[in-house]
Parts: structure tokens; C-alpha cells; sequence
């Protein structure tokens, strides 16, 4: 990635070159116009580079950009460090959109949208796996979620980030109605890093040294950030956790708080490893914690991972710029919304193969809906080998359940069973007359 640059002092061009800004801006009206288009768009001052060839066009547009944004700041409630926003228009309308969306009734919204569990368990891995990947580990999406299903134990250490991330991803929901605490941020912290570190000492303990500090990843001697002293961790935390739990005097909309705590995590920096995937662990706590129960189903990670580096520019612009969120704010907002459409298209096709299990239902008396759901499974992978144990963890039921589901499919000849190691393993029967009839 390559670094942004930094903005020039746009006060001192107000305090120096008042006259002169403001004869350009309403001589050129050209360039007033500019100004106001890209403060729609919330354009960094780098992004004038290539739209303003001029570097005293360039420099009075931002100078006036910076102006009329520091009429509109809102400023976080959180003392340690001097966070500001914009509420744009755009954040209105999707605020408005996302509390329509994400939250309400639970009831009433999984029997709309035909939500099961095993939605959970899929967007659960998903976010474990990607958040993994935003952090180096190496893998495919199909061979980590094989994994997962399957319950096998990791081999390498991008394998255990991401059994680590899944098993934290399920701690945290069970977490959603308790307060976090400096305790709960270093049980996440050690969850998350277990047995991965290099140096075991820093599971699950705050930083007890500057020596960290977070450089570009293709070339470490760049420094990208420097987070605080670590002498100041112990009470950065405590008003981190503060500001987390308490609901201000001024009204702060939970997303954008949510998105605030990611951000301040990450800056913070309080762990020698792991801030990124505790921040994006806490975010997903603080969504839920404020009903947005549909933050469950959903894999906002997964978006990271396809714009990484808009990820990392998001949070230089913010410090670059005077520490101005709303660069941050708009790229996690749009990751939600994103997410959301991935979450209603996966529904959309969940859907589709709703409308096949119930035909093998109907064609096939003798199954329940979760049976006929594991049929399906298996005629859509005829040559996948499924454990006990994958089938248990997909639909979340006990293993003697799950069976119990394949014992029977086996009896039915739907499925043939086999032994691999010492382990029963199943496999989609490709000779059943009764399946190949139904699907003619």
C-alpha cells in the first residue's frame, strides 16, 4: 500500500491566504463547486492530486473543503482522544435503512426472511475465516470451512487463527448481554491468539512496551502508526470500556458507535498481537449487545477482505486528517451495507433449495425437514465424503442425532456408509433409483 499524504495546515491557509481563498473560491465558481461535490463525496486531500492538477487550485479547494466541514463536526464523547465526524447525508440514509433492517422483532423477521441456524453456523465461519485472512492466514474459504464443519484439528497456524477466530465468534455471542470489560477485552485477545504467537507471553496480557508499532506490509521500515505509550493502556482501556457500556447525555447511533470502538481499538493498539481481529470481534459484541441481531448472519469481514486496502486507507485518512471518523465511518457503513446484500442473495439461493427439500419431502414420505436437508446436501457434493461429526456441526444438532439422520439415510440406500480410518464416513448413493426417478 502506498502511504497517503498528509494534508496540509488548512487553518493556517485561513488565517495567511484569507483574501486570496476567498477570491478564488467565488471569482472560479468552477472550483466552489468542486469544493462542494467533494465534500458529498468526503474526498482526502491526496484525492485532489489527480482532480486538481494546480497546487494552489488544490490547495485553496481544500482549505475551503476543511472550512466548511468544521462547521458540521460532532465530536465523540471519548476525553483520551479527540475524535470528530460528519454526519453525511448518505449516513442518514443508510442509519435509517440498516435500523429498519437489522433490527426489531427476531421472531417475526427470521419467519419473514426463512432464517435458520444453519445460517448462523455459515456466516459465523465465514466471518471467522475472513477476519483471518485480513490478518495473513493462508488459506481457501472451501478448505477452512471443511475444516470448521468437520471439527479437524488444525495443522498449520493459519488453520488455528481461524479455528481460534470461529470459537471466539461463538463466545461472543454468548457475551452480547454482559458489559465489556478490560478482562473480557484480554479473554477475547487470548481466544483469538492461542497457540499462534511467537511469544506465548503476550496471550491474553496488555502490551508492557513501545516496542510495536504498525508498519505497511510489503515494507515493514514504513511506519504506519504508532499507537500510544503503553504506560497509558490501563487507562485508555478503562475509558474505552466506559464509553462502551454507558450511553452518553449526547445521542451517538449505536452503529456509529460500533464503528467508533473499532476504530479506537485498533489505535489503541493495546495487545503486541491481535488488535485487528479484537476490534472486529468487539465491533460484532456491540452489535449485538444493542439488538442488531441480524449482525449474526452476517460476514462483514468478508467485505474487508475484498477492499483490504481501502481497510488500512480508512484508518490513515482518519489520522492523517485531525482525526476525522467519518472516513472510517463510511467504509465500515458501506461494508455493512454490502454484507447485507451478500446476506439477502445467500437467503435468495437458501431459498431456491428450500423449494427442492420440500420436494424430496414430498416425493420421499418417510424424512423430516433436517433429513431432507442432508440429502439435499449431499446430492448438490455427490462426491463429498460427510462425517458424523460435519453433519452435527452444519445443523447443530448432538452427534447421536446427527446419527442417527445418517444411519437412516444409509438404510434408505440415499446414502452409502463406508469406514475411512477409523472414522464411518458417507457418500451420496449415485445408484438410488428412487433419487434419480424424482430428479427426472
Amino acid at each position: 500500500m502506498k502511504l497517503p499524504e498528509k494534508p496540509i495546515n488548512w487553518a493556517k491557509v485561513m488565517e495567511t491566504e484569507y483574501q486570496i481563498l476567498l477570491e478564488m473560491m467565488f471569482k472560479e465558481k468552477s472550483l466552489l463547486n468542486q469544493a462542494l461535490e467533494f465534500n458529498k463525496r468526503y474526498l482526502y486531500w491526496s484525492e485532489l492530486k489527480y482532480r486538481l492538477k494546480d497546487n494552489s487550485e488544490r490547495k485553496y479547494v481544500w482549505a475551503f473543503m476543511k472550512f466548511l466541514r468544521n462547521e458540521k463536526y460532532e465530536l465523540v464523547p471519548f476525553k483520551p482522544i479527540k475524535l470528530k465526524y460528519s454526519l453525511l447525508p448518505e449516513f442518514s440514509r443508510q442509519l435509517s435503512y440498516f435500523d429498519k433492517f437489522l433490527a426489531g422483532n427476531i421472531e417475526i423477521r427470521t419467519r419473514d426472511l426463512g432464517l435458520n441456524k444453519s445460517y448462523i453456523v455459515n456466516s459465523l465461519m465465514e466471518e471467522s475465516i475472513a477476519s483471518s485472512m485480513i490478518e495473513g492466514a493462508s488459506t481457501t474459504i472451501k478448505i477452512a470451512k471443511a475444516m470448521l464443519r468437520e471439527k479437524r484439528k488444525p495443522k498449520t497456524k493459519s488453520e488455528k487463527m481461524i479455528v481460534n477466530n470461529y470459537n471466539t465468534m461463538q463466545f461472543i455471542v454468548s457475551q452480547k448481554n454482559k458489559p465489556i470489560t478490560p478482562q473480557l477485552l484480554i479473554e477475547i485477545q487470548a481466544r483469538i491468539t492461542k497457540d499462534t504467537l511467537t511469544d506465548p507471553k503476550d496471550e491474553g496480557a496488555f502490551r508492557d512496551n513501545n516496542d510495536i508499532i504498525v508498519g505497511d506490509g510489503l515494507n515493514p521500515e514504513v511506519i504506519v502508526h504508532t499507537p500510544p505509550d503503553y504506560k497509558d493502556i490501563s487507562r485508555l482501556i478503562e475509558e474505552f470500556c466506559n464509553f462502551a457500556n454507558n450511553d452518553s447525555e449526547e445521542f451517538i447511533h449505536p452503529l456509529i458507535k460500533g464503528i467508533t470502538l473499532h476504530f479506537l481499538l485498533g489505535y489503541i493498539h493495546p495487545f503486541n498481537d491481535g488488535n485487528g481481529r479484537t476490534a472486529r470481534s468487539v465491533f460484532y459484541w456491540y452489535m449485538l449487545s444493542k439488538e442488531y441481531w441480524l449482525f449474526e448472519y452476517m460476514a462483514v469481514s468478508r467485505r474487508i477482505v475484498r477492499s483490504r486496502n481501502d481497510y488500512d486507507l480508512a484508518y490513515l485518512y482518519t489520522e492523517y486528517d485531525e482525526m476525522d471518523l467519518t472516513y472510517f465511518i463510511k467504509y465500515i457503513l458501506q461494508c455493512i451495507d454490502d454484507s447485507l446484500k451478500d446476506m439477502l442473495e445467500y437467503i435468495k439461493q437458501k431459498q431456491q433449495e428450500q423449494i427442492q427439500i420440500k420436494h424430496i419431502i414430498h416425493e420421499i414420505p418417510g424424512l423430516n425437514l433436517r433429513q431432507a436437508m442432508i440429502l439435499e446436501e449431499f446430492i448438490k457434493n455427490p462426491n463429498k465424503m460427510f462425517t458424523i461429526k460435519e453433519i452435527s456441526e452444519t445443523y447443530k444438532v448432538v452427534y447421536q442425532t446427527a446419527r442417527t439422520d445418517l444411519l437412516l439415510l444409509a438404510e434408505r440406500k440415499f446414502v452409502n456408509k463406508k469406514v475411512s480410518g477409523k472414522t464411518f464416513v458417507f457418500v451420496f448413493n449415485r445408484m438410488n433409483t428412487e433419487i434419480v426417478n424424482m430428479e427426472t
